[in-house]
């Protein structure tokens, strides 16, 4: 079963800081790039970040760079990839559903891919 699990969203006033994870399954994912996207209610889908598969090369939206880092691990021991999403200096405008995706294309926006159920991050004024 395919399977990206989030975790690590919720509520966080404005210039705090997240971090997401998002579990994949190793055997599956291993050769992926891995991705987070957004979306705020009423906004289109927005490309946040990609590592590729091995976490030597990252890529970041505008809006995010220097503020957002993602990173991987690969734990080959465990058979499962986390991937993260550090997420400081928040702003009200981070507010969305992240979603965790994987896709072989490290260049993709990753929206139409294997993608997780999302969580929430919202930021507070």
């Amino acid at each position: 079963q395919v399977q990206l699990v989030e975790s690590g969203g919720g509520l966080v006033q404005a210039g705090g800081s997240l971090r997401l994870s998002c579990a994949a399954n190793g055997r599956t994912f291993s050769n992926y790039a891995m991705g987070w996207f957004r979306q705020a209610p009423e906004k289109e889908r927005e490309f946040v970040a990609a590592i590729n598969w091995s976490g030597s090369s990252t890529r970041y939206a505008d809006s995010v760079k220097g503020r957002f880092t993602i990173s991987r691990d690969n734990a080959k021991n465990t058979g499962q990839i986390t991937v993260y999403l550090q997420m400081n200096s928040l702003k009200p405008e981070d507010t969305a559903v992240y979603y965790c995706a994987a896709d072989p294309n490290y260049y993709s926006d990753f929206g139409s891919g294997y993608r997780g159920q999302g969580t929430q991050v919202t930021v507070s004024s």
